[in-house]
């Protein structure tokens, strides 16, 4: 585990005191990279006093103003999600998410996402994820803190690079591509197939959603991008297929 490689973000947080108690939780464990896309109040002092002593955490943190932003360079995305939304993308348990995590994090950045207090991730930010992991809780009461949840998952990471590896992970020869490539590909893929009436232009998002999912699940790497880019240049520009 390179926990120097680990990165935590938090998208459009509410409440600063959940900023300032996931800061606290992430250095109880050893991780420091925060990243918070679109706070609602921060700086501020609650999240300052919540840190309790994870000031520097806060410190550090960046803010941006995009998902693109906060995953630049990330070979792999984690989702943390509560719910299930229309198809079901990969799903790991925290145990299973820490052991991924700690295999891909000697070769580049990872990024573990945490959705909005009320609402967790759109459909849209799933997409961006490689895997999406579930907490088990009971289903009477599945509702987690998010301060909590950012604790679970990182104390998981924590006994992963403390423990050894006893399942099976399929190692690739290469890192995966960066989430940006990805982003650039599935434009690219989506201008193709609208261009040869594949997708459905007035909705397209079903289909593409089938699709994100499986090059996620796939992890292709930047030479597997760059292939699959170069099929789609040779497919733009030429003669869409007669109908019969």
């Amino acid at each position: 585990m390179n926990f120097d490689n680990l990165r935590i973000v938090l998208v459009e947080t509410t409440h600063p005191g959940n900023i300032g108690a996931a800061a606290r939780a992430m250095k109880n464990m050893g991780v420091r990279q925060l990243v918070l896309l679109r706070p609602s109040l921060f700086p501020h002092a609650e999240a300052t006093a919540r840190a309790a002593g994870a000031d520097d955490i806060l410190a550090q943190a960046r803010v941006v103003d995009s998902l693109d932003a906060a995953l630049n360079d990330c070979r792999l995305v984690m989702g943390a999600s509560a719910r299930r939304r229309g198809l079901s993308g990969p799903e790991l348990d925290p145990r299973q998410c820490a052991i991924r995590v700690a295999e891909f994090s000697t070769r580049g950045q990872v990024a573990l996402l945490f959705g909005r207090e009320s609402s967790g991730l759109t459909n849209d930010e799933m997409d961006r994820c490689n895997f999406l992991v579930r907490i088990p809780t009971d289903p009477a009461f599945s509702s987690l803190n998010l301060a909590a949840a950012v604790l679970v998952l990182t104390y998981e990471l924590r006994m992963a690079a403390g423990a050894p590896c006893t399942v099976e992970i399929p190692t690739a020869t290469r890192p995966p591509a960066q989430a940006e490539e990805m982003a650039h590909f599935y434009h690219h893929l989506e201008q193709v197939l609208l261009e040869i009436d594949f997708l459905d232009p007035a909705n397209p998002r079903r289909l593409m959603r089938r699709l994100r999912r499986l090059f996620n699940r796939a992890l292709p790497d930047q030479n597997e991008i760059n292939i699959l880019r170069g099929i789609l240049g040779a497919v733009q520009g030429r003669k869409k297929p007669s109908r019969q």
